[in-house]
C-alpha cells in the first residue's frame, strides 16, 4: 500500500525554504546522519505538490571497486548478501533476518568494503557506508516520516548534523491512505513564528 501525499505551503515563508522529508533509520545510533529522501524546492505560497510515500522498498550495493548491484524488492524480516560469483560480485537474498523488524545486509565477500542503500520510490532513503566482510548493515524503519524547513539540502544525499537541527517534525502514516502535509508559519520581522507542519484531509486506508 502506498500513501497519497500532498504538500501545500500556507505559510508566510519570504526566503523560499526548501521542504525536506526523510526517515531515520531506529535500527542505528541517534547520532547517524540521514539522507534526503525528497526535498522540495521553490514551492510558493498557496502552492502544493504532490507525491508518493510507498510501503515498498528496494535494495541495492555498491564495492570498493565501483560496481552497484542491480535493486531488488526487499522487506522487513529480509536479510541480503553481497557474495562474489562467477560473474562477479552479486546481492542475493539469503534468508529471514534475525529481526523480523529489520532489512539486513551481509558482505560476505572475502575482501572489500560495501556500502547498502535502501530505495523508496526510486529515491534513495537510507544507506550504510564501508560494511567490512564478515558485517552487516541493519535498516529499520517506523511508519513516518520527518519533515522540516532548510536550506541547502540535496536530494539523495546524507545532511549535515546542522540540516537536521532543523527538522523536528515527525508525522506519522501509520493506516493513513492520503493526507496533506500543510505547512503554516514563517513571514518577515525579527522574530517570526516557526514552521508548523501539520496532516490535514486525513483519509485512512
Amino acid at each position: 500500500m502506498s500513501t497519497h501525499l500532498n504538500f501545500i505551503n500556507r505559510s508566510s515563508d519570504t526566503n523560499n525554504s526548501q521542504i525536506v522529508i526523510y526517515q531515520k533509520n531506529v535500527a542505528t545510533g541517534v547520532d547517524e546522519l540521514a539522507v534526503a529522501w525528497r526535498v522540495i524546492q521553490n514551492c510558493g505560497v498557496s502552492d502544493n505538490y504532490p507525491f508518493t510515500f510507498p510501503q515498498s522498498m528496494d535494495i541495492s550495493a555498491s564495492d570498493s571497486w565501483g560496481n552497484y548491484t542491480q535493486r531488488r524488492a526487499t522487506q522487513h524480516g529480509e536479510m541480503h548478501h553481497v557474495v562474489l560469483t562467477g560473474s562477479g560480485g552479486m546481492l542475493l537474498p539469503c534468508g529471514p533476518a534475525t529481526s523480523s523488524r529489520e532489512v539486513q545486509v551481509r558482505n560476505d565477500l572475502s575482501k572489500g568494503a560495501i556500502n547498502a542503500g535502501i530505495y523508496k520510490d526510486g529515491r534513495l532513503l537510507a544507506l550504510k557506508s564501508n560494511i567490512a566482510p564478515g558485517q552487516k548493515a541493519v535498516f529499520e524503519f517506523k511508519p513516518t516520516i520527518w519533515i522540516g524547513a532548510v536550506s541547502q539540502a540535496v536530494p539523495g544525499a546524507v545532511m549535515n548534523s546542522a540540516i537536521l537541527s532543523d527538522v523536528n517534525t515527525e508525522l506519522s502514516l501509520l493506516g493513513i491512505a492520503s493526507a496533506d502535509i500543510v505547512m503554516t508559519g514563517g513571514g518577515c520581522g525579527s522574530n517570526p513564528p516557526p514552521f508548523s507542519f501539520t496532516l490535514e484531509n486525513v483519509v485512512m486506508a
